[in-house]
């Protein structure tokens, strides 16, 4: 096998081995397991530095066994997958260092890494899937590695939203299987290719391929938190802060968003979608859900069931933006996929942090934050103004293509849904922004644990929960002040874009 073969399944080794050796570690072997654990997620950054070098220069990366009966394990490293794992790389690794900040005095770390790990090389798998039924293997394995990871604290709480967890997914599960046989009986196991390949089946099986499409959708759709398949996504936030941002910037969610993704433009392809008037009823859904999701988020007290509430309304921007079956809007959603994660992962790691230093859990506690946790609080801005559209951070170029867009592909009405999400997103941002900076702080704060005081992180907290704050925050910054230049998310979602449309 040639190095063009073996990479994309060497991307998903480099964290799946370091995983399952971690699960044999015992818990007094630190830095055997930090090694392991940093150690993985540079190399597989190295190696989608690799491929990404090799997809610009027009290389080919395809990985494929028998698996099924008239289908393959097929692996393929294009160019929308690599946005994906890109994304998924840089992440891991941040989150690795702040995990193992996080969890420093905690139990059950090697088990917590393992899956931790397991969870990534799900996700990364997911991202290189080149059809239909490689991407059901690496979705379900998703499922499995990240119910422990909701569990982890062990409480009743933790436990019951395991449940509720485990109940949507394998639901969703079921629905993707079904959907995923049904076109398997029509076409075989077709490899994913830039406008779809359901064309020729348009004039004898428009009844099964609109069956199809609703199963995929509402199968992928409960990971993407579409409505009313939601309701698993607030109760997931008993997990500790680096599961919730792996749950909401990196994993599941973007799991089911990718998908939807893949199945629009790589399995039906935008003429069979108009064809079928699949679009209408998809765009609908995905505004209703934005919408709900920011009524949602404004009613919420809890930062971190705030922030839930908006990562389903936020994501399902890059649905929208799939279904208007534009090019414009598709830039949007693609680069929307990467910006939204920065700016959420940003978020998540600056609630753990004002949970684990300070106590803070709820928004009335956050009085004078700003002042305790400068660099925190900060980033905290950064990614809430980001996620309000406010430019020129990233989420206002992605808000910009996908409202430019929807007037580009004639759905007016779409950008009346963008400016009332982003009004909401402004009353439910802001007021916690004023809270941090302006109001009066407390005497005492909530709990203050050692990790302010005794230990380096610039007087905030535990470096390593402070770093990849920093990191992720400037990245979320830079990605949108330098939207316009040949190595930003942008220019590679417009990439996809043209080949998808054959532009």
């Amino acid at each position: 096998m040639s190095w063009t073969t073996l990479l994309p399944l060497l991307i998903i080794l480099s964290s799946l081995i370091p995983g399952l050796i971690i699960f044999s570690l015992r818990e007094d072997q630190v830095r055997l397991r930090i090694a392991l654990n940093l150690t993985g997620a540079l190399l597989k950054l190295s190696l989608v530095g690799l491929m990404l070098l090799g997809v610009s220069q027009g290389l080919e990366f395809r990985f494929s066994v028998p698996f099924l009966p008239g289908g393959g394990l097929v692996l393929q490293g294009d160019a929308l997958a690599l946005q994906f794992i890109t994304l998924s790389s840089i992440l891991w690794l941040a989150t690795t260092v702040y995990a193992i900040g996080y969890l420093e005095d905690s139990p059950l770390r090697s088990r917590f890494f393992g899956y931790f790990s397991l969870c990534v090389s799900a996700t990364v798998g997911v991202a290189l899937a080149g059809n239909l039924v490689t991407f059901l293997l690496f979705y379900e394995l998703l499922t499995l590695a990240t119910f422990p990871l909701v569990v982890h604290r062990g409480t009743a709480e933790a436990l019951r939203a395991g449940r509720i967890y485990l109940s949507y997914t394998l639901g969703g599960g079921a629905f993707l299987l079904m959907g995923v046989a049904l076109l398997h009986s029509l076409t075989g196991s077709q490899d994913f290719v830039p406008g779809g390949y359901l064309q020729p089946l348009l004039q004898n099986h428009n009844a099964s391929l609109m069956l199809a499409f609703g199963l995929l959708i509402a199968g992928l759709g409960v990971k993407a938190a579409l409505l009313p398949l939601h309701g698993w996504l607030p109760q997931a936030m008993v997990a500790p802060a680096p599961v919730s941002a792996l749950l909401h910037a990196v994993a599941v969610v973007k799991a089911g968003a990718f998908g939807i993704v893949r199945v629009v433009y790589d399995v039906y392809g935008v003429e069979p979608m108009q064809a079928l008037g699949l679009s209408v009823p998809l765009m609908a859904l995905a505004a209703a859900t934005i919408l709900y999701g920011s009524f949602k988020a404004l009613q919420q007290r809890e930062i971190k069931k705030r922030l839930a509430y908006s990562t389903i309304s936020q994501v399902s921007y890059i649905t929208l933006g799939v279904a208007m079956l534009g090019p414009i809007a598709g830039v949007g959603a693609l680069v929307h996929l990467v910006h939204q994660g920065l700016m959420k992962v940003t978020l998540f790691y600056c609630a753990g942090n004002f949970a684990e230093t300070l106590g803070i859990h709820h928004i009335r506690e956050m009085d004078g934050v700003g002042r305790r946790m400068p660099l925190t609080m900060t980033a905290f801005t950064l990614g809430a103004l980001g996620m309000i559209g406010v430019p020129p951070t990233a989420g206002f170029i992605s808000k910009w293509y996908l409202g430019y867009g929807a007037l580009d592909a004639g759905h007016d009405w779409v950008v009346l849904v963008f400016v009332l999400s982003g009004l909401l997103n402004a009353a439910y941002f802001l007021p916690l922004l004023y809270r941090g900076w302006f109001a009066k702080a407390p005497t005492t704060w909530p709990a203050e644990s050692n990790l302010g005081t005794g230990k380096p992180g610039w007087g905030e907290t535990h470096w390593m929960l402070l770093a990849p704050v920093v990191f992720i925050a400037a990245l979320a910054l830079l990605v949108g002040i330098f939207a316009g230049t040949t190595l930003s998310p942008l220019s590679w979602s417009q990439l996809i874009i043209n080949r998808e449309f054959g532009l």
